[in-house]
């Protein structure tokens, strides 16, 4: 299995990279190199995660994200990494816009 991250999780990664810069100098490579491990496994377990809307939907290891990512042929799509502390609205809408932008 392929695994593309979409330009829209690059910038969810952008944005989560800068948090814990700000937290700790170096932590927020920690937290690219903790993602991108969750996102590389997906070459094995793509397809196995529960659904939420159109997309399936994981938690991270280390980090309270949640990776939404979609499968189509011999590719994984990762559309979205979310904070999962952040407001259930917030995180809804986003869900509810997965679907309309890629």
């Amino acid at each position: 299995m392929r695994v593309r991250v979409l330009p829209s999780a690059l910038r969810d990664l952008d944005i989560g990279y800068e948090f814990y810069e700000r937290q700790e100098l170096g932590a927020g490579d920690y937290f690219i190199d903790s993602i991108s491990s969750d996102i590389g496994s997906l070459r094995i377990f793509a397809g196995i995660h529960r659904k939420r809307g159109d997309y399936f939907r994981f938690s991270s290891k280390r980090f309270p994200y949640w990776i939404y990512y979609g499968v189509s042929g011999d590719t994984a799509y990762v559309a979205a990494v979310l904070d999962s502390r952040q407001n259930p609205v917030r995180i809804r809408d986003r869900e509810k816009d997965l679907g309309k932008r890629e």
